[in-house]
């Protein structure tokens, strides 16, 4: 591999670019591995806790004894926030990992000094990494020694963090508004965007497909099954709660088997879109920035594949994990780990082309 001054100009030693190529990677690395550890160890014994409770609170309904009712909820409330501040943990990371991404391949544009946008871009990844850890926080410090009676200081300290990633990326596009509306700005020379290696554009187009079929899964399940869901959430429940009252056992034992089976179904959905549409993404920021990853042509290919196959692999095995249970999930994990290990052996080729850049300036 060969840099050209121009590659080198934006890429020296803690140059903004640098520090958030490196660091967005981080971050969705992070969020990856958390979002496996949470989906094996957590998140179906989490939704199995929920119906548990759900089927409790109908035999109490059912057996009269409603004084019982109450604690099973704020049990259920308990296990729900569990789920939702581990999801919003796992999709926070990444989100602002795709951000920092998208941010670094702006800065040659970016009409500040290289000292105010490193700054900026501290600025941006510690706001990034405070707001999930935060987050990941808020079920387990709840309200302690809180001064606000309903946010606690987990909730606190991660809108701080939303709050400095948002003031930084801001003044990146402040940033931007200056260099265009300069009159005496430079011509801008970026290599990266003129990318042509057989990898780049595997990346690329590949992630352009998996964004387009995530697109049109997204509009089917719009069209087809978005308001039946919706219709069948409320007949279902309120189906549960008239069996419920009337003392029908099997009716309620019937109702929660399909309100189970609907939460399922639009679970496995939602979460199939959103995956291949930010592995397309992925794929696609990625495609840009593969002449800073210092390997042979022959190893980022084999990345590049291996990324695109855990990138088809986890979606397709979560849409079927109704029909196929356990197997499904755990093929599902392993094409999430794959794409964590190609993930992995990029941002240690871009590593590994930083020390060379280093060493070649010393």
């Amino acid at each position: 591999m060969h840099a050209n001054k121009h590659e080198f100009m934006y890429f020296h030693s803690l140059s903004a670019r640098r520090l958030l190529l490196l660091g967005g990677i981080s971050l969705i690395l992070f969020g990856m591995v958390f979002g496996d550890i949470f989906a094996v160890f957590i998140l179906h014994q989490n939704a199995a806790r929920v119906g548990e409770g759900l089927s409790s609170a109908a035999h109490a309904a059912l057996a009269g004894d409603s004084s019982r009712i109450p604690a099973i909820f704020q049990n259920i409330g308990s296990f729900l926030e569990n789920r939702g501040t581990k999801v919003d943990t796992h999709v926070h990371l990444i989100d602002f990992g795709y951000l920092a991404l998208m941010l670094a391949l702006l800065q040659p544009w970016v009409g500040f000094s290289e000292k105010a946008k490193r700054r900026w871009s501290w600025l941006f990844l510690f706001g990034g990494g405070l707001l999930p850890v935060c987050v990941f926080l808020i079920h387990y410090v709840g309200l302690a020694h809180s001064p606000l009676e309903s946010i606690g200081w987990a909730s606190i300290f991660a809108d701080l963090g939303g709050l400095l990633a948002l003031v930084a990326t801001l003044a990146f596009l402040v940033g931007l508004v200056r260099h265009f509306r300069s009159s005496r700005r430079d011509v801008v020379h970026d290599d990266l965007l003129g990318e042509r290696s057989f990898t780049g554009r595997l990346l690329l187009t590949v992630g352009l497909l998996l964004v387009l079929i995530g697109f049109i899964h997204g509009a089917h399940y719009a069209a087809f099954d978005l308001y039946r869901h919706e219709a069948l959430d409320f007949a279902t429940l309120r189906e549960m709660t008239f069996a419920a009252m009337q003392g029908q056992s099997t009716a309620v034992e019937d109702s929660l088997a399909a309100y189970g089976q609907l939460q399922g179904d639009k679970a496995v959905k939602i979460a199939a879109h959103a995956h291949i549409i930010e592995f397309g993404l992925l794929a696609m920021l990625l495609a840009t920035f593969q002449p800073y990853v210092y390997l042979s042509e022959k190893w980022k290919r084999r990345w590049a594949w291996l990324l695109l196959a855990g990138s088809l692999l986890l979606p397709a095995c979560v849409l079927l994990e109704l029909d196929f249970g356990l197997l499904a999930g755990a093929l599902a994990d392993v094409g999430g780990l794959l794409v964590i290990i190609a993930l992995l052996a990029m941002w240690m080729g871009v590593l590994r082309y930083t020390g060379r850049l280093d060493a070649e300036a010393e």
